[in-house]
């Protein structure tokens, strides 16, 4: 067993302990190539629930300052992460997810770029329709439906792909794209919010 599926098995042990975990919509994630997963952003534990109940190993971007202590520089990178500078064009990220997507890989993304304060959904940055119409990958919304409290139902849905086909070929903005995005998110929020 590798590292990173070590660390599935770790998260899938400790949030299905502290929460009713219920996945949803698992079928509409391809089991092969590109895949860019994009999802709302509440708390720490999100990444580790994105991925912790799919066979799919994920990569994502995370926040530089993660990567500058110890032990989190060496263990981050053996499960996917690699750093991103908040704030500013960051071409090293950019170029690095770029080439896991074009390598058939899969990326998760939180459109937001920080967790939500009071849960609501909000506004995407532009990165997320940037790779939706640079690469080939399918992109599939998700939502994470909480609050994390200890014991209660925390949901986890994988939305259907997006059809980017249309949107590539009218060459709209990398803004507009996340728009897309943003509202097929918002559209699972309130489809599986009880």
């Amino acid at each position: 067993m590798g590292i990173y599926q070590f660390g599935q098995a770790v998260s899938r042990m400790v949030l299905s302990s502290s929460y009713k975990v219920e996945i949803i919509g698992e079928e509409n994630i391809p089991k092969d190539g590109p895949v860019l997963l994009c999802c709302n952003h509440i708390h720490n534990f999100d990444p580790p629930l994105l991925g912790a109940y799919i066979k799919r190993p994920i990569s994502y971007m995370a926040k530089q300052e993660l990567f500058e202590q110890p032990i989190l520089k060496q263990l981050l990178p053996r499960l996917g992460a690699f750093p991103v500078r908040r704030g500013m064009s960051d071409k090293q990220a950019l170029r690095t997810a770029l080439k896991l997507l074009k390598e058939g890989k899969m990326l998760g993304l939180f459109p937001e770029g920080t967790r939500s304060r009071d849960g609501q959904l909000g506004k995407g940055l532009s990165g997320a329709g940037f790779f939706a119409l640079r690469t080939d990958a399918v992109v599939i919304p998700c939502a994470i439906i909480g609050p994390y409290k200890r014991f209660k139902s925390l949901k986890m849905v994988y939305g259907k792909p997006i059809d980017f086909s249309q949107l590539r070929s009218e060459k709209v903005s990398a803004e507009e794209a996340t728009e897309v995005i943003m509202n097929q998110i918002k559209e699972l929020l309130e489809e599986h919010s009880n």
